[in-house]
């Protein structure tokens, strides 16, 4: 089964404690919050508030004469901004509140120029919504400068608003004026460069052009195919003239001039006619005989000049000899294939020009678009510079109208009246804000105080840190008897019964030496020592009234004075210290000598002199036997001890008594004393009996240690539930007791 979650109880009674330990200084702040806020707000003077509006529009005045409504014109920037808002910023700007104070002669106090943030302070500007008026308020202490200190705001903001505008138009005439001349430049610039460009291309209009470049490449396309037709039948016919003339057509001409030539026809006679007889001689007679030989050597000289003569003719070619004579029909032959011949040369010469032709064509016509996109740039550049000229122009002529005219975004809707009644200020709120502020200020001072107060505060805290068992807790009581002692005053304790009545205090000591009765069933206790961890905790008189309250129940106590640093004891029962313990442990006085009786059943031994070394004489074997002694002779020895804090005193004398009872005062002992001595028993392993509470202010503990009754301001008897807490320590302590 789950276990439902633990929630942490919020201890508001914790927090009720702090308010009534530091009511002082929540008390002081809220006093001086809510006095300085009550005469701050009896100083205040009355103020009264005057009101104007004004209706906050775009101007449209200038199209009434035809000019463009863009001259005060409202836009806002941004999509979700409105226009109303930067005129209500306009109207409460330093220029604005500037000529208002020149205009109205506003002054301090000091007879000074009103400062613009004084007069800001008073003065509201504000857009109404859903509407585009704007309201202007202000707050002076008379009347009458509050009505004209609107009245101005307003003239003076319409007044801005005509001049900003008239002097927008000045200063867009002036740029317009000084762009003039630039722009009617670019236009040249822009002119002379397209007539450039037509120039340089040789341009006229280039849709026409392309038009009929593409009919002129078509048709010499036609005419290219038609010459190649041609040249192919011209190189058939030729070829066909060349295997009939069976003479190489590049040597056709050549021959056919050879063969008309006088000269060479003479010497190519006498040439065959001499081979003729050489090769008649040659059968008669022997290869070396003189008539063959001057044969051979004539026909070699007929052959060389046939040779030259022939190179003469054809340029330096060679002919064959058989080429040289040719009939009336290979003539014919030869002259059909130089006609043919220059007739294919002139179709290959009239194919080069037409395809040279068609290529220059084809060239043009692939820039022509490339010249149409440059000069569509060049005239759109010219008709950009030719509006922008025409339209400055345009502007100059607009703007000195709007100069004359006054182009306001605002009119009065109404003008500020003098306000019949003050309106302020709201004293009571002054009042009450600084209770507020008092109160807030005083709770966190309150807080702040009691967190830097280390001090144990309370009966739990007390239980918390110590973790002994609580014996008793005694309220707290007035002192005002003090004793004067080596220069240093210490408050003397009162005693129950002889400085005060038995209520409230008496039943407070009588639970005590109860607790203590019961405390070791099995051994009762005979001697306890008394201390505290700091001074001032209140031990000599828990001392002294637990020994008074022990007495009247019929047990012989002895009370002995055992702090030999300030003794206190014989101050609060108005004994002499002269013979005192120091005595008996030195000069070993008998006990009878140096105690004294006080009350029934109740002897005081007083400190005695003081000594220069307590620890030696608390650690001597003769305070081990004094004490055996005293056990001997009294019910109860009760031993008044220095505090902890920087003496040992109480640890020593503890190892010879039954045990050790801390007296804890909440306000005196702080956290780390505390913790200190608690460590310090500890380690030790002193016999800590428990621990009694000291001073408690009943008023400020949550805890029921005691009630109030009519009849008694206060009673110290224990509820039922702080007994039976105490009885359940009581019996928690004994296992540990038993130990010691």
């Amino acid at each position: 089964m789950e276990s439902l979650p633990t929630f942490e109880e919020v201890d508001f009674q914790k927090y009720l404690q702090v308010l009534q330990r530091r009511w002082l200084p929540l008390v002081g702040i809220l006093g001086v919050c809510v006095s300085s806020g009550t005469l701050y707000a009896l100083s205040l003077k009355p103020s009264y508030k005057a009101e104007g509006s004004l209706m906050v529009k775009s101007n449209r005045t200038s199209s009434l004469t035809g000019l463009t409504q863009d001259l005060g014109r409202l836009e806002a920037l941004g999509q979700n901004e409105n226009p109303l808002e930067t005129q209500v910023k306009v109207i409460a700007s330093n220029p604005v509140i500037q000529e208002t104070i020149r205009a109205l002669k506003l002054e301090d106090g000091k007879g000074k120029p009103l400062a613009i943030p004084d007069f800001a302070a008073n003065l509201k500007v504000e857009g109404l919504k859903g509407s585009d008026v704007i309201q202007v308020s202000y707050k002076h202490g008379k009347a009458e400068v509050a009505a004209k200190v609107v009245n101005t705001v307003i003239d003076t903001y319409i007044r801005l608003n005509v001049d900003a505008n008239r002097s927008e138009a000045t200063s867009a005439k002036a740029f317009i004026v000084q762009q003039l001349p630039v722009s009617e430049e670019k236009v040249r610039k822009a002119e002379f460069s397209l007539r450039v460009f037509k120039e340089r291309n040789k341009v006229v209009v280039l849709q026409q052009e392309a038009a009929a470049a593409v009919d002129t490449i078509t048709k010499l396309e036609s005419q290219i195919s038609q010459a190649q037709a041609q040249l192919v039948d011209v190189e058939g016919r030729l070829q066909e003239l060349n295997n009939q003339a069976k003479v190489d057509s590049s040597q056709a001409v050549i021959a056919s001039d050879l063969s008309q030539t006088p000269g060479i026809q003479t010497a190519l006679a006498k040439l065959q006619e001499t081979e003729t007889q050489l090769a008649l001689e040659r059968t008669r007679f022997s290869s070396g005989h003189p008539t063959v030989i001057n044969l051979e050597e004539k026909v070699a000289s007929l052959k060389t000049i046939v040779q030259e003569r022939t190179q003469e003719v054809s340029g330096g070619q060679q002919v064959a000899q058989g080429n040289l004579q040719i009939g009336q029909l290979r003539q014919s032959l030869i002259a059909e294939i130089t006609r043919a011949k220059a007739q294919r040369i002139g179709l290959k010469m009239q194919i080069a020009t037409l395809t040279q032709q068609w290529k220059d064509y084809k060239e043009r016509a692939k820039s022509l678009p490339r010249l149409e996109q440059m000069q569509r740039d060049l005239e759109r550049n010219l008709k950009a510079a030719q509006t922008t000229y025409e339209t400055l122009l345009t502007k100059v002529q607009e703007i000195g109208v709007a100069e004359n005219q006054k182009i306001a975004n605002a009119r009065v809707v109404s003008y500020a009246l003098e306000p019949g009644r003050p309106e302020g200020p709201k004293k009571t709120i002054f009042v009450i804000g600084s209770g507020a502020a008092g109160l807030v200020l005083g709770l966190i001072a309150a807080f702040s105080l009691d967190l830097v107060d280390r001090s144990i505060k309370t009966v739990r805290e007390a239980k918390e840190v110590m973790k002994y068992t609580l014996l008793g807790v005694i309220p707290s009581i007035s002192r005002s008897k003090v004793h004067s002692s080596a220069g240093i005053e210490r408050i003397v304790p009162k005693i129950i019964g002889r400085d005060l009545p038995h209520y409230p205090l008496g039943d407070a000591y009588q639970i005590l030496q109860a607790n203590l009765k019961f405390l070791c069933s099995d051994k009762p206790l005979k001697s306890i020592v008394v201390t505290s961890a700091v001074a001032k905790e209140g031990k000599s008189e828990v001392a002294a009234n637990l020994a008074v309250a022990m007495a009247e129940v019929g047990r012989r106590v002895l009370l002995v004075d055992a702090d030999m640093r300030q003794p206190i004891q014989h101050h609060i029962w108005n004994l002499t210290n002269a013979i005192g313990l120091t005595n008996v442990i030195v000069d070993q006085i008998a006990l009878s000598s140096a105690a004294q009786k006080v009350l029934p059943n109740l002897d005081v031994l007083p400190c005695g002199v003081l000594p220069p070394n307590p620890m030696a004489l608390l650690d001597s074997q003769r305070m081990t036997s004094l004490v055996e002694d005293f056990n001997e002779r009294y019910d109860f020895v009760i031993f008044d001890t220095p505090s902890m804090s920087g003496t040992a005193d109480a640890g020593v004398l503890s190892k010879l008594a039954d045990g050790m009872l801390l007296v804890v005062r909440p306000g005196v002992v702080d956290l780390d004393s505390a913790n200190a001595t608690k460590e310090f028993l500890t380690q030790s392993g002193q016999k800590v009996l428990g621990i009694v509470i000291n001073g408690v202010n009943v008023k400020k503990e949550p805890d029921s240690y005691f009630y109030y009754t009519k009849a008694r301001q206060l009673e110290t008897v224990p509820t039922s539930n702080s007994l039976s807490r105490i009885n359940e320590k009581l019996s928690a302590s004994r296992s540990s007791n038993e130990e010691y």
